[in-house]
């Protein structure tokens, strides 16, 4: 009984050195604290990376719309000054065809000849003036029709013309770049 009861009291010594079990885990094991350690930051890190991938997307995209924002406004500003210019050029046109049509019945010698060489003058003068502008007549007669550029006041037979082509021109058009300024009026060949 005495050995029974020694064998105890070693047992109670030795189950009373041990730490408790949550002690142990912790106990001689640097490294598992240092891995888990390392693998927050490492999720810590990669957050932080998509997060910035996150940003700099975003800050890509915002930059390529501003980029695009601006495109379209200088496109803008400059379809309103065409079209403003247009509209004043326009006005000109007028004036241009009454000129020439003053050229086209001038008296070929005598008191009228010198007005009409200033008339000719003038006539020049404005035309260079819309050229620099932009303003281009358009090369019509022989062409064939097209509705987006000229404007058709007669169809007529004509033995020498293709059907559909122009043949001769009433009013002049005119381009102001790609745009119609003014669509040429003509007759068309039937």
């Amino acid at each position: 009984m005495v050995d029974e009861s020694n064998d105890q009291v070693k047992e109670e010594l030795q189950e009373e050195e041990k730490p408790p079990e949550e002690f142990q885990e912790g106990i001689g094991s640097p490294e598992a604290e240092e891995q888990e350690e390392i693998i927050a930051l490492r999720k810590e890190l990669e957050d932080l990376r998509l997060k910035s991938e996150e940003y700099l997307n975003g800050w890509q995209r915002e930059r390529a719309e501003f980029t695009n924002f601006k495109k379209r406004i200088d496109r803008e500003r400059e379809m309103a000054h065409q079209n403003a210019a247009g509209s004043i050029i326009r006005r000109y046109l007028d004036v241009l065809d009454d000129l020439e049509r003053a050229l086209m019945n001038r008296p070929a010698q005598g008191d009228g000849a010198s007005w009409a060489d200033g008339i000719e003058l003038i006539y020049r003068k404005l035309l260079a003036t819309l050229e620099a502008e932009g303003v281009e007549p358009m090369n019509t007669v022989g062409q064939p029709f097209d509705p987006n550029l000229h404007e058709a006041i007669s169809q007529e037979h004509s033995p020498e013309h293709e059907s559909g082509q122009i043949i001769g021109v009433v009013k002049n058009g005119y381009l102001i770049g790609d745009r119609v300024l003014r669509p040429a009026l003509v007759r068309v060949a039937q």
